[in-house]
């Protein structure tokens, strides 16, 4: 049985486990180029980063007559300039260095006088992020899509200010716009930043010596990693959390089992606690004042380097919102329909600026949908498989529900778990700390969710996502065949093991 749909049809994501699925394209032309000339955009994109330069090669693909604004002087957003890249290239080195001073030698490998040579670290990831950014202005290039390098400001529904990093201003008149400003670092109430002592994920990446003692504000995504970046090269770190989890949405199973894995490898946790305060001393060292979240128990916290990462609110300030009648929520958010449209319907918005998951992958989907509706096709994304992932060792990735959020909903339930230490290409690698876990309806055997803490955890998700994407069954996967030895038979193991039939454990 053959069925020919589109890509971004609903239809995609009921069409039977068995039927064979032929995916038709929404474009056959050729991207139309055309100068940068100011007049008759049929698309102005105010930001970017991972969504909005994602949704300018779209539009401009799909024929699109599109400009893009930025005023960072650099594409890629946070995530490729001060986020997402930089942090994974200092998470990827700061590993190597780690692993030679304390692994290689069980491997049979003996390295003498190992050192640390931060500046020339510090270098690679600034290189990786150079090479990104310039690619990214290459893809406009390639597609057409005029650049314009400075902020922007709305003077009216299809008219934007366009203040020039040169000093020049212009102004860019369009059919229709898409914010896509992303976010920024939350700050903390009466800490002050300067990007030095106390610093945000922008200056933990820029550290030009490993601080001895590192207190990092925040168990999340961000802090977990930037403090698993300064751990591994000497510092020592302490986590404080106001919640009683680290990883916030992680399933509650898999959060407790990372903090273990964290704390042998020498972090300490404070939970359930919160900052009162931080001071700086005399002798350049920063007192951070905490207590039980519940109250009592005051003490201070000694620290060289203070890394705030409380999480994230959008950018929403100074976009002349106000101009054109549009209005955020009460944490800075601009409220959009299914379509991203916001209360102008031609102006559209995606990513971290409105609601759902700060995620640069999830910005990227809907700023290639909004380019899809906005030349009058079709455009979807399934929120129910994004996947989260958290770049330490060992990684951790999810995507679909908690067991938490399961068991909330009612629904019966069956339960498939599979440790790394069974999984023979984990063993030959000396690896084998984690495990894959996957919920499964008990009625109807559909997955709803799989969480993987383990090695290439980020990886191995993505079997994961195609599978839920197409309303797979534990069985479809226990039946897929996996090469032998991968780390990814893990996952066919978890999925027989929701059945109680696993065969290698």
């Amino acid at each position: 049985m053959l069925r020919l749909i589109s890509t971004r049809t609903p239809l995609a994501q009921t069409a039977s486990r068995h039927a064979r699925v032929l995916r038709v394209p929404l474009f056959t032309t050729m991207p139309k180029l055309y100068s940068t000339s100011t007049d008759d955009l049929d698309l102005v994109i105010i930001g970017g980063g991972p969504g909005g330069y994602v949704a300018a090669i779209k539009a401009a693909q799909l024929g699109l007559k599109t400009a893009c604004v930025e005023k960072r002087g650099a594409l890629g957003g946070t995530c490729s300039n001060v986020g997402c890249i930089p942090s994974k290239a200092m998470l990827h080195n700061s590993h190597l260095y780690h692993q030679t001073l304390h692994d290689l030698k069980s491997r049979g490998i003996e390295v003498d006088s190992v050192k640390l040579n931060l500046p020339a670290m510090l270098k690679a990831k600034n290189d990786a992020v150079s090479g990104l950014t310039k690619g990214v202005e290459y893809l406009f290039k390639k597609n057409g899509v005029a650049y314009h390098k400075g902020a922007g400001k709305f003077l009216g529904p299809h008219e934007l200010e366009v203040a020039g990093l040169d000093g020049t201003t212009s102004t860019l008149k369009a059919k229709n716009f898409l914010i896509a400003t992303g976010s920024v670092a939350t700050g903390f109430p009466g800490i002050e930043v300067d990007e030095k002592q106390i610093v945000t994920s922008t200056g933990a990446l820029e550290l030009e010596q490993v601080p001895k003692k590192m207190v990092v504000i925040g168990a999340g995504v961000i802090g977990l990693e930037l403090g698993s970046v300064w751990q591994r090269l000497g510092a020592e770190v302490t986590v404080v959390e106001y919640q009683g989890a680290v990883g916030a949405g992680m399933d509650s199973e898999m959060a407790k089992a990372f903090q273990r894995s964290l704390s042998k490898q020498g972090f300490k946790f404070k939970m359930n606690t919160k900052v009162l305060g931080t001071e700086k001393l005399a002798d350049g060292r920063v007192a951070v004042k905490v207590e039980a979240a519940k109250g009592g128990n005051p003490e201070t916290l000694d620290a060289d380097v203070v890394l705030v990462s409380i999480g994230r609110k959008p950018y929403s300030e100074g976009l002349g919102l106000e101009n054109v009648g549009i209005k955020v929520d009460e944490r800075g958010r601009i409220p959009i329909d299914s379509e991203f449209r916001t209360s102008v319907p031609h102006i559209r918005s995606i990513g971290d600026v409105t609601y759902g998951a700060m995620l640069a992958h999830k910005a990227e989907e809907e700023g290639v949908a909004a380019a899809e509706l906005i030349n009058g096709g079709y455009g979807h994304v399934n929120y129910d498989t994004i996947p989260s992932v958290i770049y330490t060792h060992p990684e951790v990735a999810w995507c679909g529900k908690s067991e938490d959020e399961v068991k909330k909903s009612g629904i019966a339930y069956n339960v498939g778990q599979f440790p790394f230490r069974a999984n023979a290409r984990a063993r030959t690698n000396g690896d084998t700390e984690g495990m894959v876990k996957m919920i499964a309806d008990k009625e109807t055997d559909r997955i709803l969710g799989v969480h993987i803490m383990g090695p290439n955890a980020g990886e191995m998700i993505a079997e994961a996502v195609l599978a839920m994407e197409y309303g797979a069954s534990s069985e479809d996967i226990s039946r897929t065949v996996h090469a032998h030895p991968t780390l990814a038979e893990a996952l066919k193991e978890a999925a027989l093991a929701t059945h109680g039939q696993p065969i290698q454990i």
